[in-house]
């Protein structure tokens, strides 16, 4: 069905909130005006989320400003990057975490462009329940390993983090689908403080540090990392 085509009765929901992220912002508003005159409510909030969505977006676009130059970052692959922490994944397309076998230590990816800063420091949403399809990573396979990987790190006490860097896709968490992904940035191990918030697992951590987080074959892993 095209846009083109009047929304009859019957199939709004063939417009999944993935399928209306991909329209631009006139089609999005165009399919919600035809919605709320066949009086389609579910349809007239998916596209309601997505233009609140693109909008954020496209101010975010907005406010950064160009700064200083900044240091190149030494970028390897996702894969290559839990190795070097000495962690084998679960499944190398889609796991984003997993446990180091040397020592059971929790070793999480996250993606750069989501982390927060609050209270002069940062965090970043690891898991959150699947609530009326907001999160549906969260009931995929890798969204429910990094459920138990994050109650293995909450009993733990500390987990390490990896920043991943890449350009996401409106709609989608990055763990489950990016526009491109550039990869992990070699120097950086966060040693992140999990928590369970409600039904939530965040991550916490201090002021950022790069450590040397890649060692050579036959060597072990650098202890000096990011202090809490």
């Amino acid at each position: 069905m095209s846009l083109r085509e009047p929304v009859r009765r019957g199939d709004p929901e063939e417009w999944t909130a993935a399928r209306i992220a991909e329209l631009s912002v006139q089609e999005i508003k165009q399919l919600r005006d035809n919605a709320e005159r066949l009086n389609e409510p579910s349809l007239v909030e998916r596209c309601r989320t997505a233009l609140q969505h693109a909008r954020s977006h496209r101010g975010q676009k907005t406010q950064s400003k160009p700064g200083p130059p900044i240091k190149a970052r030494r970028l390897i692959a996702r894969v290559k990057a839990f190795e070097a922490r000495g962690v084998s994944l679960q499944d190398t397309r889609s796991s984003w975490s997993g446990v180091r076998q040397a020592d059971g230590k929790v070793v999480v990816a996250l993606w750069a462009d989501a982390v927060q800063t609050a209270e002069g420091g940062c965090r970043y949403l690891l898991w959150a329940p699947n609530i009326d399809g907001s999160r549906p990573w969260s009931d995929k396979p890798a969204g429910k390993e990094r459920l138990e990987h994050c109650k293995r790190a909450l009993e733990l006490g500390s987990a390490e983090g990896l920043l991943v860097y890449g350009q996401g896709l409106a709609a989608h968490l990055p763990e489950d689908k990016a526009h491109a992904i550039h990869g992990v940035d070699a120097d950086t191990v966060l040693i992140l403080d999990v928590a369970q918030v409600g039904s939530e697992f965040w991550a916490k951590w201090g002021k950022k540090a790069a450590t040397p987080a890649i060692a050579r074959p036959g060597t072990r892993m650098p202890k000096k990392e990011m202090k809490r």
